[in-house]
């Protein structure tokens, strides 16, 4: 099974290394990280680090995951395909616990639930707590599955990914492949995972209008493809 592994990254310098040297070699093909129109040195950390490097200039957690996935489908697309941040707040040592269900037949997507795992003090702030709450809980309520985190480490495989036509290109992403996979009927799963606080400031929920604007865009993601034929 060949696993490749897809790191969106903006001005991850500083973490960057630490994520690379963490992810079990023998377990991956290739590294992708995709730089998000970084400013500092990102993209040569991430080449220090034995990465493939692929540059996204339109900004968005989407649009970074997107450019990975575009970069893999004219290179040899692997089997499966696994997303983690790159600020080292997730765990890449756990990989393989995402890997499992898969290698084992038992899912096609396998989400890493930070609810389920265990979580240093204040590494999930409260405002990401409530709105990971409020996003499960109309995820259970308009589909009818019960997920309890859209944490960002996942894997998936890629014939499962493909028949999901990804397409948001901010905030919404971990929430569209989550309905998208119930919609399509894929087998899906959680396994928990640990997390830390992240190294440095995060872009999203470390700000107020970072959290209004994805928390917006979560929530009608969620809506808007429980109405979808």
């Amino acid at each position: 099974m060949r696993v490749d592994v897809v790191i969106p990254a903006f001005n991850e310098e500083p973490s960057l290394p630490l994520v690379l040297a963490a992810i079990p070699k023998a377990a991956v093909d290739r590294i992708v990280v995709v730089d998000n129109a970084s400013s500092d040195g990102t993209a040569k950390a991430a080449r220090a680090g034995g990465a493939i490097v692929v540059s996204e200039p339109h900004s968005g957690y989407g649009s970074a995951c997107l450019a990975g996935l575009d970069y893999l489908r004219h290179h040899r697309p692997p089997d499966v395909v696994v997303f983690l941040d790159g600020d080292y707040s997730d765990h890449p040592d756990e990989l393989p616990r995402l890997l499992e269900p898969i290698q084992n037949q038992q899912a096609q997507m396998v989400i890493g639930s930070r609810v389920l795992g265990k979580r240093e003090r204040g590494a999930l702030l409260v405002q990401a707590r409530l709105g990971n709450w409020i996003a499960c809980s109309m995820i259970r309520w308009l589909y009818g599955h019960r997920y309890t985190d859209l944490g960002p480490f996942r894997a998936i495989t890629w014939e499962g990914l493909e028949s999901l036509a990804m397409r948001d290109t901010d905030f919404g992403w971990t929430a569209e492949m989550q309905v998208k996979a119930l919609r399509k009927g894929l087998e899906v799963t959680e396994v928990p995972v640990s997390y830390r606080r992240r190294v440095g400031v995060s872009k999203i929920t470390g700000t107020l209008r970072g959290t209004i604007m994805a928390g917006y865009k979560i929530l009608t993601t969620v809506m808007r493809y429980s109405r979808s034929t």
